[in-house]
């Protein structure tokens, strides 16, 4: 297999070596315009664990690719500890990854063929480090680009949201057990493949542990959390994500926060690049991002900075579906952010009604099921068999819920809905999932936003504070942001619940809560005028798609479904099943890689401690004779005081179970 190809003005380098300041290499992927040599050219980097030279390939091709075709040298570089590069690989956005960046970055700006200027960009992953990385200041890193991430890695992430526990935390430390136990590629490391392998996979800990010992908002979290000091970072942003994704609420965070010149881009899409996304409609990212890097790398004054900050897509009502082709609405946009063009329309809750007067107060009381949440869709919809919310009728009927009359007019809203709200609980640890609807006249409900609210988390997310059953206190509820339109003639529906499965893991105790009406509890919704402006925005264009290297379908991914079945004892088991196929990269010698996911959510309609996850991820790679799968399985149940958690990995070489590893923990609960 040659390391390097040339086609269409582009020279690609498959593996170059990096060298770090402590002497380890990191394995890259270059695209080098050709003649860059002569007449230097900015480069991008993108830093991740994913694989360049396998998992991400395809998709690398297509956007690195059509960036070198433009003038940029790309590189796509395999984190400390995973693929080809040398190391361990120990935790996420730990201080080393985040200084290998600055070396790599400085790399880039030496090389004969770099002009300089360095930008960087990535998504989820890639998107966190970006950020992370221009906090440190890297004298060449000139913008950056970052696609569905967060500056908060407590308060807003897979692990923790309002200062809940997200269950697919474990999903996500299942997912990077099996992504981190497989082998560097024999065609690049060489004969000692194997003996880096195992030692990759004798040093590897499940990162659930680590990640549950840290329940509060404390140094773990602070780390990597770029909102505890704004003023670091110094390099443009641009920031893109979809209302459906799970780091949305972030964008606008950045647009209020940062000095540094910032734009801030929704659409309806799920965790994916907006030309890739579904539902649509997907844009023409690529030319847009060309604008950003020309704009910030080349000194081009293409008039992207001149366009509005904070650009998003006013999502009109739709009947509720798990899955959408596409999403209609239009785009509007804000000149800044907060913008002075929002207003706060209040609303009361009442005894079961939404209204905007006040009415008498009343005390309501409320008991959720446990298994609350089942139409909830996915925390992060993305790739193969990802599930929207589904009709909230069901849900809705489990809940405290309070509906508007029918609406007179249409209203859009943009920005974060909240609740002020006045309550009693009957337990020391409790949360609450808020939820906005839009229904319509034939009473389908479709969930707008919500937001989770961890009630022994009274100050901030760094302090538990256990409450006292039975007082009456007065708390806020902040629901994700989102820009949503109801039509004349649907009702506005807010609903409150003390469970939330399984985005949220339970409390120890079934909770009841006591909620005040009348003035004392109300809804504020950002409220945005339609203006004409709107249709004036310049057009994103039509997807566009580089072309990828040479693949060949083995199997089709599968779908997969969320299936529910209620048992004579009251147990609910939730079963997600995720194939993204077997696919044979051509070229890097016929290489076939097969990966496949299965959960499964169980719990008791009146024991939240009867709670259980558990998740098992397979991934097989294959070439000729070289044939090694690795199968991790993971468990999370809880006690009243404690969290129990289980995990295995066996990894095979052929018919040959070379490792077995096993571990199991028990964590005491904080406040969750």
């Amino acid at each position: 297999m040659m390391n390097e190809t040339v086609a269409d003005g582009v020279r690609c380098i498959e593996t170059a070596w990096i060298p770090m300041r402590d002497g380890c290499r990191l394995a890259a992927r270059l695209w080098i315009p050709t003649g860059a040599e002569a007449d230097p050219v900015p480069a991008i980097l993108e830093h991740l664990p994913y694989r360049r030279r396998d998992y991400t390939r395809l998709r690398d091709d297509g956007m690195h690719g059509f960036w070198a075709r433009n003038g940029y040298a790309c590189a796509r570089v395999d984190i400390r500890g995973s693929g080809d590069s040398e190391g361990f690989l120990e935790d996420e956005y730990l201080q080393q990854e985040l200084d290998d960046a600055v070396d790599v970055i400085a790399w880039l700006a030496s090389q004969e063929w770099c002009s300089g200027s360095v930008g960087m960009t990535g998504i989820s992953w890639g998107g966190f480090n970006g950020l992370q990385v221009a906090a440190l200041r890297p004298p060449a890193l000139k913008a950056v680009i970052t696609a569905c991430s967060t500056d908060d890695r407590y308060a807003d992430d897979i692990h923790y949201m309002g200062g809940c526990l997200i269950t697919d935390n474990l999903g996500w430390a299942s997912t990077m057990l099996g992504f981190g136990s497989r082998p560097p590629d024999p065609a690049v490391v060489g004969e000692n493949w194997r003996e880096i392998w195992l030692e990759r996979l004798d040093r590897m800990e499940p990162w659930i542990f680590r990640w549950l010992r840290h329940q509060r908002r404390d140094a773990q979290w602070r780390h990597g959390s770029v909102c505890e000091d704004w003023s670091r970072i110094q390099s443009a942003v641009y920031a893109v994500a979809g209302w459906a994704d799970g780091y949305s609420n972030a964008i606008p965070r950045l647009l209020a926060g940062l000095k540094a010149p910032c734009k801030g881009l929704i659409g309806p899409w799920p965790h994916a690049w907006p030309h890739l996304a579904m539902p649509g409609p997907q844009i023409d990212w690529l030319g847009e991002s060309l604008r950003w890097w020309d704009h910030w790398l080349k000194g081009h004054d293409n008039g992207i900075m001149n366009e509005p900050a904070y650009r998003v897509w006013m999502q009109e009502s739709v009947p509720p579906q798990t899955r959408y082709e596409t999403r209609p609405g239009r785009w509007v946009a804000e000149a800044a952010w907060p913008s002075p063009e929002i207003s706060a329309r209040l609303w009361t809750l009442g005894s079961g009604t939404l209204v905007e007067e006040t009415v008498e107060r009343r005390e309501l009381l409320h008991l959720s099921p446990q298994s609350l949440g089942l139409h909830g869709g996915e925390w992060c919809p993305h790739g193969v068999g990802s599930e929207l919310p589904g009709d909230q009728r069901a849900e809705d009927g489990l809940a405290m819920t309070f509906d508007s009359a029918p609406l007179p007019s249409r209203l859009e809203i943009l920005g974060a809905p909240s609740l002020r709200l006045k309550i009693a609980v009957d337990r020391p640890v409790a949360f609450v999932a808020a939820r906005l609807m839009d229904v319509a006249p034939d009473g389908a409900a479709t969930l707008i936003t919500y937001g989770l609210h961890n009630l022994a988390h009274v100050e901030n997310h760094a302090r538990v504070e256990s409450v006292t059953p039975g007082e009456e206190f007065e708390t806020v509820a902040t629901l994700n942001d989102i820009a949503h339109a109801f039509p004349a003639g649907h009702r506005i529906r807010v609903a409150l619940s003390t469970s939330y499965w399984p985005r949220v893991w339970p409390s120890p105790a079934p909770v009841t809560l006591r909620l005040a009406t009348g003035g004392e509890s109300e809804l504020v919704l950002p409220e945005r005028e339609p203006r004409p402006s709107d249709a004036a925005l310049r057009d994103l264009g039509t997807a566009r798609h580089g072309p990828a290297g040479r693949s060949t379908p083995v199997r089709p991914p599968d779908r997969g479904a969320r299936a529910v079945r209620d048992l004579n004892n009251g147990r609910t088991v939730l079963r997600s099943h995720k194939d993204r196929g077997r696919t044979r990269l051509e070229d890097i010698g016929g290489m076939t890689i097969d990966a496949r996911s299965d959960s499964r959510y169980t719990i008791d309609d009146d024991d939240p401690l009867s709670a259980e996850h558990a998740v098992q991820y397979t991934i097989a790679m294959q070439r000729g004779d070289w044939r090694v799968r690795t199968v991790s399985r993971t468990i999370m149940t809880a006690t009243e005081t404690e969290f129990l958690l289980s995990a295995t990995l066996d990894a095979h070489e052929g018919n040959l179970r070379v490792r077995a590893r096993a571990w199991s923990e028990r964590i005491p609960r904080d406040g969750i």
